[in-house]
């Protein structure tokens, strides 16, 4: 199997973390990089071959990670982006070096979700893309009011609101991204609206295990102090 793991990013929100560390490589629990952490987990998932869309420092992980024989895969690189290209854009400059399903990941997401089942659960479908989703709420800390025509029609005294967000992970079918063009810039909002325009939608994987996105400095902070609590689900064999 084959992942696409996006590292590009500068990583604006995590400074000052990554003034001098690509995000994908800033230590977690100070034993092993988040980039160091999907590897392995891929690895264990029986994945044999990696591609990293690189751009931001993406010598220094080219460096560091080289051809991947360390965690049993084989690692190769796509040159880095002249411009952004958001999310799917650094795909379709790859995509005739992908297999027909392949997944997709952000370079900075920390879970211990099973890669080989979404990609189980996305070729057992006709779905274009997979998308792996997770739960989240919102408390409101006020009276929420609906009004209509100036006039209160219902009252909910401090309401806890749920959602389900995207994990930053996608299994995805080769002929699902052939009709988009290489080298423009494109964001994975920008491919589920085009998908839900043309009644071809993608698929949900729900997962309820761990997950963290390392965004900002109070996220990267969090997930260090609970990586003693989380580190055996997410490096299981180590």
């Amino acid at each position: 199997m084959h992942a696409v793991i996006l590292a590009g990013g500068k990583g604006i929100r995590l400074r000052p973390y990554t003034t001098r560390l690509p995000k994908p490589l800033v230590p977690i629990g100070d034993e092993h990089s988040i980039l160091e952490i999907a590897l392995h987990q891929l690895a264990q998932c029986d994945f044999d071959r990696v591609t990293l869309a690189i751009g931001h420092f993406g010598e220094l992980i080219r460096s560091y990670i080289g051809d991947g024989s360390r965690w049993g895969l084989n690692v190769d690189y796509s040159e880095p982006e002249e411009t952004p290209l958001g999310t799917m854009g650094p795909v379709l400059r790859i995509l005739d070096r992908l297999p027909d399903q392949f997944l997709v990941m952000n370079g900075d997401v920390l879970t211990d979700l099973d890669y080989a089942d979404l990609m189980l659960r996305h070729a057992s479908s006709d779905a274009p893309v997979t998308v792996a989703t997770y739960q989240r709420e919102v408390r409101i800390d006020y009276g929420v009011l609906t009004t209509r025509d100036a006039q209160v029609v219902q009252f909910t005294e401090k309401p806890t609101i749920d959602y389900r967000v995207s994990m930053g992970v996608y299994a995805c079918s080769k002929h699902a991204l052939a009709p988009y063009t290489p080298g423009l810039p494109f964001g994975f909002d920008e491919l589920v609206l085009d998908m839900l325009a043309r009644n071809t939608p993608p698929q949900e994987y729900a997962f309820g295990g761990y997950w963290f996105d390392i965004g900002r400095p109070e996220d990267y902070d969090r997930a260090n102090a609970e990586f003693g609590l989380i580190r055996g689900s997410l490096l299981k064999g180590v």
